[in-house]
């Protein structure tokens, strides 16, 4: 029986390269004075958060920053439970409000 070819992408044709942050699922890690962190930036929500940065809410359909602790002392499934939402500038300027 003769194998039908894939009409995805022509034989010999180049493959297209990987998109890491797609494949992430927009996630990176960052490194920083108060640890390391996965970070994941989003463009809105459905509920309100509270940002622990300046303690005010982070409104449903903002873009905003969720990020956990990659160095949780209970385990990565303890440090995504306790991730938190922030505001992208809040995010940004926490190591200046200590």
């Amino acid at each position: 029986m003769a194998r039908r070819r894939s009409s995805k992408r022509p034989y010999g044709a180049e493959h297209p390269e990987l998109d890491v942050d797609r494949a992430r699922g927009g996630r990176s890690t960052e490194d920083g004075p108060d640890g390391s962190w996965t970070v994941q930036r989003v463009t809105g929500s459905e509920k309100s958060y509270t940002c622990p940065g300046c303690h005010q809410q982070v409104a449903p359909g903002t873009a905003h920053v969720v990020a956990f602790a990659n160095d949780s002392l209970f385990g990565a499934d303890a440090a995504l439970a306790d991730r938190r939402h922030w505001h992208s500038g809040c995010w940004a300027s926490r190591g200046r409000r200590r």
